[in-house]
């Protein structure tokens, strides 16, 4: 099947920013986050003959994932299988919201990469299910028991105050 050098090039120009920012909390940083960005558009490229249908994007979403992990290798575990779900992204700038940086901490990292995608990046759960490997059902799920761990975080700084 396939995907040619222009569809991938439209998901880079219309979606360039999401890509970005949610390498950023796996890389470590925005410099980081824009050379695996291009990096992982160059791969896309380079093996586009591979692509087997589906979610362009959520393709390419697996493929510059693993490039921020590479990137950012000191921030991030990579399990021997390449799984993302392995992946520890963080907020690149916590001291701008304390209390939110401590609650998104608190989550399991499958927990804050699934946040990221979802809010930095702007998938919709169809595209996190595909960029993920895993079911729709439990990106819906997972998201629910993150916002619920952030809530409890939130009120619980709230209280403290």
């Amino acid at each position: 099947m396939g995907a040619s050098a222009e569809e991938i090039e439209l998901v880079y120009r219309d979606r360039y920013v999401g890509f970005r920012n949610a390498l950023a909390t796996v890389s470590g940083s925005q410099d980081t986050a824009r050379d695996a960005v291009q990096e992982g558009f160059a791969r896309a490229l380079a093996s586009r003959a591979q692509f087997r249908g589906g979610s362009l994007e959520a393709w390419i979403w697996r493929i510059a994932l693993r490039c921020g992990l590479e990137a950012g290798r000191s921030r991030a575990r990579f399990v021997v299988n390449g799984s993302l779900g392995a992946l520890d992204p963080q907020l690149l700038e916590p001291e701008r919201d304390p209390e939110l940086a401590a609650a998104v901490r608190a989550l399991p990292p499958r927990r804050r990469l699934m946040i990221f995608l979802r809010y930095f990046a702007d998938l919709s759960y169809t595209e996190i299910a595909e960029a993920c490997e895993v079911a729709e059902g439990t990106v819906a799920a997972t998201l629910a028991q993150a916002h619920a761990g952030l809530a409890v975080q939130l009120d619980a700084e709230g209280e403290r105050r």
